[in-house]
């Protein structure tokens, strides 16, 4: 299980606009059930999926970038590659249908 990185609207485009592997953000809240149900989720799919970095916006202490793609509901879980959003899911997910979702993509 790796460490899943925060990053915040300052370090949002460093850490997921310029990043050379695609990036599956994590959309989320403290108070979000939903949100607290992915976390072991994305713990275990952050150790399985090498090629994709995982990182989560708390959307209360960063709000300017998920107004920014239209998030409108969390957990929001979105994939950039190259810089750009390339796909995006609302709500809890399986495991298995996220890392297929996830793999597809990257």
């Amino acid at each position: 299980m790796a460490d899943i990185a925060s990053t915040t609207d300052a370090s949002f485009e460093t850490d997921v606009l310029k990043s050379d592997t695609p990036v599956l953000v994590d959309f989320w809240a403290e108070w979000c059930g939903p949100c607290q149900q992915m976390m072991p989720v994305l713990d275990e799919l952050s150790g399985e999926l090498s090629s994709v970095k995982i990182v989560k916006v708390n959307i209360e202490d960063s709000p300017e970038t998920p107004t920014k793609y239209g998030v409108r509901g969390i957990p929001t879980l979105a994939l950039f590659k190259g810089g750009e959003l390339v796909d995006a899911k609302v709500g809890a997910q399986p495991k298995s249908a996220l890392k297929e979702w996830v793999e597809s993509h990257a």
